[in-house]
């Protein structure tokens, strides 16, 4: 085994371990002069052949040579791997301060919204929150509270009748409906607001919809008064336009209610009309059977989309019924 060629092997793989200019050409190289077919690997297998002192001899001189060449393949490799690192932290830098682009995430209607958020307000308060069917018997929306049958109310040009006329069913035009389930099926002390969407005969215009939504509250307890009826709005309207907004009453007039009025607020510089209110029309408490001599009660009911109009300062109603989505993400996705 000649010491000369030997010294050759290591001198060829160094060179061909500096030459290598990245790392897929230095596996290339590496194969070449370590791998099973390279002169240093052929002369190892070689050493089972000779005598004892000659495989000493022998051994030494390709376990150093093996070194070297080793030696030299990491040296190799350090560099080729540093130059590669430092290229991909030039090239394949991220500029945070560009733009990403976003799928928007689904999320709630503001009128969604607005109802989760008065809902959880009364939920504070001990209220609970009763719903029910958009179908509804013409006795549950008209009769039970106190509407006659010559109501304006009645006609076709306020409530949409479905067919079979005979049937007795209409899209409910409000949500007082669920006050009479209420009284129907629980025992007083009562205290419930119903929320829900609504129908009525209307052509849709900057303020008026065929389909809307309510939130009306109802309480029936022992020694209820008018009192008790204006804090609640108070804190209500507190809560809903801030602490320095101002509420009234107007006298008004509904069937269900004796007395009625009128609530208004003062937001933004000027007197607004909110909903309606009063004290349960003692026809209504007795129809649902509640004892009229130890039981009072007050009801008020409010339009989502009014308060989110005057809330927000919006001035069209087309902004809130048709979907665009340039006008819902203003408010949040309200998860």
């Amino acid at each position: 085994m000649n010491p000369a060629d030997i010294s050759s092997w290591i001198s060829d793989a160094q060179k061909a371990f500096s030459a290598a200019s990245d790392l897929d050409q230095l596996k290339i190289a590496r194969l070449a002069h370590t791998g099973d077919k390279a002169p240093i690997s052929l002369a190892s297998r070689t050493l089972g052949s000779l005598s004892p002192d000659e495989k000493a001899s022998a051994g030494k001189l390709i376990g150093d040579a093996k070194s070297e060449i080793a030696q030299a393949l990491a040296a190799a490799t350090e560099k080729l791997e540093a130059e590669r690192d430092a290229k991909v932290l030039l090239e394949e830098v991220v500029d945070i301060t560009l733009p990403v682009q976003r799928s928007h995430r689904g999320g709630l209607h503001p009128i969604s919204i607005i109802k989760n958020e008065i809902s959880d307000f009364f939920i504070e308060q001990g209220f609970a929150v009763e719903e029910g069917p958009e179908l509804e018997s013409g006795w549950l929306n008209f009769d039970a509270l106190n509407i006659p049958a010559d109501h304006p109310a009645r006609t076709m040009q306020d409530t949409f009748f479905i067919e079979p006329l005979d049937s007795g069913v209409v899209l409910r035009t409000h949500t007082s409906p669920v006050q009479i389930r209420t009284m129907l099926t629980q025992e007083p002390p009562i205290y419930v607001i119903c929320p829900g969407r609504t129908f009525r005969a209307d052509e849709l215009d900057a303020t008026h919809s065929p389909v809307f939504h309510q939130v009306e509250g109802l309480v029936i307890d022992k020694g209820i008064t008018m009192a008790h009826l204006k804090g609640t709005l108070d804190n209500f309207a507190r809560h809903m336009f801030g602490p320095d907004v101002t509420t009234r009453l107007r006298p008004s007039f509904f069937p269900f209610t004796e007395p009625s009025a009128e609530v208004d607020i003062f937001f933004n510089g000027r007197w607004i009309e909110w909903g309606g209110c009063g004290m349960v029309n003692p026809k209504v408490l007795a129809t649902c059977g509640i004892d009229t001599d130890v039981y009072s009660g007050f009801a008020f009911g409010m339009g989502l989309e009014r308060t989110l109009m005057v809330r927000h300062g919006i001035t069209d109603m087309h902004d809130i019924v048709e979907g665009d989505l340039r006008f819902t993400r203003q408010f949040g996705v309200g998860l």
